[in-house]
């Protein structure tokens, strides 16, 4: 498969530059040049099939035969090597908890993903492969974690100075080895243009193989389409199969990029709800059509915090930017981080389950939209844990740490200062 960017649909590359490129010459996001409609007897049958089933069928149609199909599936069966359960929270509300997995966050099933794909084209490469990632949070922790001591890639992560948790950046600041930690006095906005500069930077990238790890890149983005299947494959099993709503917390909208993708290629889910903080940006566009990209505001739903989200573009590349379309696929709402510990503290009370603060926007919102008749599943995207200092003052106890994250909170700190302009960047990795 070809895959194109968003900017100009006459650059088209195969699988291997676009993810080793991560972002096209003119700047655009690479899309693939056809989305597959699954048959009908997949649906029919995803009841019966495992994790690791739905995930091969799914993105067979993208990374084969550029990947061989029988080492594709053994990819896809290490990546998803942990479980990721829809458990019934409320009336007709269900979380799917991403949180299983090494980093305890969502982002596990990309950059695991991306992780072994890069290394499958690592082979033949002359240069070492140099991955630049900006995290407001769990990015960071996740493509360290999943692309630690893996030979011919470095990765250098970009974050802001004090608007992540402990937590969070223990687990990318404490790894060494091939893994550098870099913290910019800055917004996450600040890193994530650092990074697309330094991508079309021609110097860097004559001296470099540059690539990113973020979900511009499409080994990261696509397999999240996964994880929706195999949340109806679940919500199936409990009965339900029609009126099915799934609601995204949303930060730099990958995640729901992919849920939409996934619809697109046959998931029968009814439509999508998409949950920000006071960083409303694309609530705002599916109110009035304008969008107006902001500078992002500091919450304690910190992975949420994007004042100009990098996957929009892409999400008005599957609807040819047809405002009605995308509202029609698409509802938003945003909710204050007052809002966001109330429900902490409501969801805990009434329910007797733990949200973490993004999880909890997404309950809010699942709350709001879901209409007569509907089921909705929300996105749990991240172990309450990592959130200790949000969370516990809410609930009104400690929580038990899981050993995992214990273990990153014994390393020690490590971290190069930044400030916010690419020239120290360059210079730091030119050096």
């Amino acid at each position: 498969m070809q895959f194109y960017s968003t900017n100009s649909q006459n650059i088209k590359v195969g699988l291997k530059e676009a993810v080793l490129k991560g972002l096209a010459e003119d700047n655009g996001l690479y899309m693939p040049e056809q989305i597959p409609v699954l048959p009908e007897s997949f649906f029919n049958d995803i009841a019966n099939k495992s994790l690791q089933e739905i995930g091969y069928e799914v993105l067979k149609p993208f990374f084969t035969p550029d990947i061989p199909e029988d080492k594709f599936k053994e990819l896809v069966d290490d990546a998803l090597d942990f479980e990721i359960p829809v458990v019934k929270v409320s009336d007709k509300k269900y979380a799917l908890e991403l949180f299983h997995g090494p980093t305890l966050a969502f982002k596990d099933v990309g950059a695991r993903f991306m992780a072994r794909i890069l290394s499958s084209f690592v082979c033949g490469q002359e240069k070492d492969i140099n991955i630049l990632v900006a995290t407001s949070g769990d990015t960071g922790s996740a493509v360290a974690n999943g692309f630690y001591k893996v030979p011919g890639i470095n990765v250098f992560v970009l974050y802001p100075k004090g608007l992540v948790s402990e937590v969070q950046e223990k687990q990318f600041t404490t790894l060494g080895e091939n893994i550098t930690a870099i913290e910019v006095d800055g917004t996450f906005d600040d890193c994530q243009r650092m990074v697309k500069q330094a991508f079309l930077d021609k110097e860097l990238n004559e001296k470099m193989v540059l690539t990113s790890a973020n979900s511009i890149n499409l080994a990261r983005l696509l397999p999240q389409s996964i994880y929706y299947h195999h949340a109806y494959a679940q919500m199936r099993k409990n009965g339900i199969k029609d009126d099915v709503v799934m609601c995204v917390p949303s930060g730099n909208f990958g995640n729901i990029t992919a849920g939409l993708i996934a619809q697109l290629m046959g998931l029968p889910v009814k439509r999508f709800i998409a949950a920000t903080n006071i960083n409303d940006i694309v609530p705002k566009y599916l109110e009035s059509g304008q969008y107006n990209p902001a500078p992002s505001k500091a919450t304690i739903a910190n992975a949420m915090d994007v004042g100009d989200p990098s996957n929009f573009v892409r999400i008005l590349d599957l609807y040819d930017a047809e405002h009605k379309v995308v509202t029609e696929k698409m509802e938003g709402y945003s909710y204050t981080d007052e809002q966001i510990r109330a429900t902490l503290k409501r969801v805990d009370s009434d329910e007797a389950y733990v949200l973490d603060p993004h999880g909890a926007t997404g309950y809010m919102a699942l709350e709001e939209g879901l209409k007569e008749g509907e089921s909705g599943v929300f996105l749990e995207t991240a172990h309450p844990t990592k959130f200790p200092e949000v969370v516990e003052p809410e609930i009104g106890r400690s929580l038990e740490v899981p050993e995992r994250l214990q273990a990153f909170m014994k390393g020690e700190r490590k971290s190069v200062q930044m400030d916010t302009t690419l020239e120290n960047l360059k210079d730091f990795l030119l050096k």
